[in-house]
């Protein structure tokens, strides 16, 4: 097992949204030019209001990928019943370049979780060829395996996700 994958697992990435897979192709994902998502690492909801930099390296442009952004703890992680929560999802993203490139297919919707800790994550697939997708009829219920599976994208090739809670107001004296 990749050192790559034991943070997918250990957090229920693995098993809550995807199935096992081998990372084949290397993302990166920056909120404000210089927060990188690692894996399970928190990051405050007033950090990730707008749309991250999301680059596909170790691919050419020949080769187009898909990106998901969900919330698989929606409403809440003790009852996610609204599991998965869509995000965001831009997909005919050329390698060797960054979500700007795609085609956003749901735009960008920032993360606020209202109870408990929230993973967040973002998966990208490689796509068999250049296709259009539609988006899903509500963002709630949204599944990561079926939106897959319906559209042929296989297995993914590269997955990352944070955590997030509620921020607490400021205290005051």
């Amino acid at each position: 097992m990749s050192s790559r994958m034991q943070p997918l697992i250990v957090g229920g990435v693995i098993g809550d949204v995807l199935d096992s897979f081998t990372p084949t192709i290397n993302m990166s994902v920056h909120y404000n030019g210089n927060k990188q998502v690692c894996n399970g690492h928190e990051l405050y909801p007033s950090s990730v209001t707008i749309k991250p930099k999301v680059e596909v390296q170790g691919a050419d442009m020949r080769t187009f990928f898909t990106l998901i952004l969900t919330d698989p703890d929606a409403p809440g992680p003790s009852d996610p019943y609204l599991r998965e929560h869509l995000h965001w999802l831009v997909t005919d993203i050329p390698g060797t370049t960054d979500a700007t490139y795609g085609r956003e297919v749901a735009s960008y919707e920032m993360p606020r979780p209202n109870i408990g800790i929230h993973r967040f994550v973002f998966v990208l697939f490689k796509q068999r060829r250049r296709q259009t997708m539609n988006p899903p009829l509500s963002r709630d219920g949204f599944n990561t395996r079926k939106f897959a599976e319906e559209n042929e994208l296989g297995l993914p090739v590269a997955a990352v996700f944070f955590n997030a809670q509620r921020e607490t107001a400021a205290r005051r004296r």
